[in-house]
């Protein structure tokens, strides 16, 4: 693995904040302070992004978990949220939330970077408020602050980047990083520079966690270069900073590189965030793919520890085009305080049917996962059947959604077809329980439930 050390040569400049002015967060007045806690009942709440039928659903969590009967879809031609549901927006594409306005409810924030605007698909990001009655209140759009088709909005993160107190919002486009800071409605916009990047990498995905210092958030970028390789950098973040420091961490064709998905989780229980990687592409660390663990610390990473589906205590064989890494997601499922890892292989062929998908749980012993189970359609008490290209595990999600203290699997399957139907797609939540996760009052869903019903409407590709 190549690792270049270098400082960030930044100009972080104060951009036009007319139209781009973004309220933050002051004293909350209900009591919920869960960052995805939309309606103020004290349970975390599950999003579902279908970006190709331009759609969030949220399903409300209970102390039964979620039912199709609690839940409210969001598009741009809802009345409140800000714009014109048009093909191609990609509304959904990203899916992430916090209490942008201060008022104890999470808001929904939800990432279009297909969205045109003034004739140019520069992207946005929306901002819908949660409340007593959630998405009824409006919201507010955030455009692209530079003049570029830079796909604004590709993922987002809300989270405390200095260490002040005050969580902020930081979002990705193309080769650019920003981050909008501020108070009330005179909230700033900021542009990094990130020149640290190779001429040609186009960024597509950012995970933010306290990898270095338990004194400051930093944040992982990933994106893909133009030979086709993928690129995975770490930012620094610390008191008063937004990222001074920056690691190319991989890139190319190194397996330990990703341009599929990340997540953060303490794995080892040190008190630092680790660093977890899925690469879904057929290389060297795995014909199938691989997924990367690199331990946070005291200012740096461990060396990375890559598992694949022929790794001790990992279920399944490691196969050409199975996409393990696919999707990734770091949660504690059996409430021993380390972080087990959902990893989607979508390709997976699953009692010879090829492309029908699985999910891998890896269990955190000591630090390491050195033992796994594999869910898929085909497992007792799983709703549903494997086909041909259902592409089970496109998404996973592992967040506590019935307040029981251990972590639900939410997962998604993009080319499940309801009736004729093609690609519809749908979502499963499986309860984590001490031993693992059951398949005990399994919940699934799918497109038509919720009007995402056309051929193609990719319900569940984001899960937040």
């Amino acid at each position: 693995m190549r690792v270049r050390n270098l400082a960030v040569t930044a100009t972080v400049a104060a951009l036009a904040a007319a139209g781009l002015a973004l309220p933050m967060a002051g004293t909350a007045s209900a009591a919920s302070t869960l960052k995805d806690d939309f309606n103020g009942d004290g349970y975390r709440d599950l999003a579902i992004g279908s970006p190709d039928s331009n759609s969030v659903t949220v399903t409300f969590g209970s102390a039964a978990g979620v039912s199709e009967r609690r839940s409210v879809t969001v598009t741009q031609n809802t009345a409140g949220v800000p714009g014109v549901t048009e093909p191609g927006d990609e509304f959904g594409e990203n899916v992430t939330s916090g209490d942008v306005n201060g008022d104890g409810f999470a808001d929904l924030i939800v990432g279009a970077p297909g969205e045109q605007v003034e004739g140019k698909p520069s992207g946005s990001v929306s901002i819908v408020y949660g409340g007593g009655n959630p998405f009824t209140s409006g919201g507010r759009a955030l455009n692209s602050p530079a003049d570029t088709s830079g796909r604004f909005g590709e993922a987002a993160v809300w989270t405390d980047l200095d260490y002040d107190g005050s969580p902020q919002l930081a979002v990705i486009s193309g080769d650019n990083w920003y981050f909008y800071s501020g108070a009330g409605e005179n909230g700033r916009v900021h542009g990094l520079e990130v020149d640290f990047i190779p001429e040609g990498v186009r960024l597509d995905g950012m995970v933010a966690g306290t990898f270095k210092y338990k004194e400051g958030v930093g944040f992982v970028l990933s994106g893909e270069r133009a030979d086709g390789g993928a690129w995975t950098a770490h930012m620094n973040g610390g008191v008063g900073d937004y990222g001074y420091r920056a690691e190319i961490l991989a890139e190319g064709g190194d397996p330990t590189a990703t341009r599929d998905a990340a997540t953060a989780g303490d794995v080892d229980g040190d008190g630092y965030d680790d660093l977890i990687t899925g690469n879904s592409r057929d290389t060297a660390g795995g014909r199938g793919g691989s997924v990367t663990v690199r331990r946070g610390g005291d200012g740096k990473f461990g060396a990375p520890v890559t598992y694949n589906q022929d790794s001790a205590g990992v279920p399944g064989a490691d196969e050409a085009g199975d996409g393990f890494g696919a999707a990734v997601s770091a949660g504690d499922v059996t409430g021993d305080g380390l972080a087990d890892l959902a990893v989607g292989a979508p390709g997976e062929t699953v009692d010879g049917v090829a492309g029908s998908g699985s999910v891998t749980l890896l269990t955190s012993v000591r630090g390491a996962y050195s033992s796994g189970r594999a869910w898929h359609q085909e497992t007792a008490g799983v709703p549903g059947v494997a086909e041909e290209g259902d592409r089970f595990g496109t998404s996973v999600r592992l967040k506590d959604i019935n307040k029981n203290g251990r972590a639900d699997l939410a997962t998604g399957a993009l080319g499940e077809d309801i009736g004729t139907t093609r690609d519809v797609g749908a979502v499963w939540v499986l309860r984590g329980t001490s031993t693992g996760l059951t398949t005990s009052s399994a919940a699934s869903f799918n497109g038509t439930d919720f009007g995402a019903d056309g051929p193609g409407a990719g319900f569940g590709r984001a899960l937040r």
